[in-house]
C-alpha cells in the first residue's frame, strides 16, 4: 500500500473509473454534495497510481522519451543537463516512484466537470484552476469550504511552492489517512524500495534522498488541517 505495489487498499469511484481509499472516497462524496448545490460538479481524473505507473513515467522522462519542463513549463533538454539536474527538474512536476502520494489512494485530481465543454480534455494546468481559469470558480469555492473546515477532511497539500513541488491546486488528499501513511514512509525505505526496481537515476537520487524526501515527498504537519 506504502508503495502502490498493489491496489488491494483501493475501491472504484463510480463515475470517474478511478480507483480511491474507501475514506477518502466518501469524503469525495459529501463534498460532491455540497459543491452541486453551489452549482458544480467534481469530477475525479487521476486517483490511485500504481508504482510501476509511476516509474515508467519517471523511467520515459529520464530518458528524453516524455517532455521535461522548467517551473514555467517551458521544455528542457535533458541531454544537456546533468544526471542531478534532470532528478530534480522531473520531480519539480513528476513524484518520485515510491514517494507518489496517489499510490494510497487518498490523494486525487479533481476538476469541475459543470465547467466543460463535452470535449474538453483537462491538462491539469496552473492556468486551468488560477481563479480566471476555466476552474477558476470552483477552486475558489474550495478555498473557502477547506480555509472554514468545511472540507471533510480533504485539503491541498501542495497549495503553496515550498520549493519543492510545484503548487498544484487540483491535487486534493484525505488528511486522516494520509497523514498516518506519510508517518511510516522514511528516506531509507523509499531508498531500498526504488534500489529493488530498475529506475533510471536511481544512484543520483539516493544520494541525494534527504533533500529530496524534505523538498518533494514530505508535507509539513502544519499543512494538515485540523479534522479532528
Amino acid at each position: 500500500m506504502l508503495f502502490g505495489l498493489g491496489d488491494e487498499h483501493v475501491i472504484l469511484e463510480p463515475r470517474s473509473g478511478q480507483l480511491l481509499h474507501p475514506e477518502a472516497l466518501v469524503a469525495f462524496e459529501r463534498l460532491c454534495a455540497d459543491a452541486r448545490a453551489a452549482g458544480f460538479d467534481p469530477k475525479v481524473v487521476s486517483g490511485f497510481r500504481s508504482f510501476e505507473r509511476q516509474r515508467t513515467i519517471w523511467n520515459r522522462k529520464a530518458a528524453g522519451l516524455r517532455p521535461v519542463l522548467d517551473s514555467c513549463g517551458v521544455e528542457l533538454d535533458v541531454a544537456q543537463l546533468s544526471p542531478e539536474q534532470t532528478a530534480f527538474a522531473i520531480l519539480r512536476w513528476s513524484a518520485l516512484p515510491g514517494g507518489s502520494r496517489h499510490h494510497w489512494g487518498t490523494d486525487f485530481d479533481v476538476v469541475d466537470a459543470a465547467a466543460m465543454q463535452k470535449d474538453y480534455r483537462p491538462q491539469l494546468t496552473p492556468q486551468e484552476v488560477a481563479d480566471e481559469g476555466i476552474f477558476g470558480p470552483f477552486h475558489c469555492w474550495l478555498d473557502e469550504r477547506i480555509a472554514t473546515g468545511q472540507g471533510y477532511g480533504l485539503f491541498r497539500p501542495y497549495a503553496e511552492d515550498r520549493g519543492g513541488v510545484a503548487p498544484e491546486r487540483w491535487h486534493l488528499s484525505y488528511a486522516p489517512r494520509a497523514f498516518e501513511l506519510q508517518q511510516l514512509l522514511t528516506p531509507e525505505r523509499l531508498c531500498e524500495q526504488l534500489q529493488s526496481c530498475e529506475l533510471e537515476l536511481c544512484d543520483t537520487v539516493c544520494a541525494q534522498m534527504d533533500e529530496i524526501f524534505a523538498r518533494f515527498v514530505h508535507v509539513p504537519d502544519q499543512c494538515y488541517p485540523d479534522w479532528k
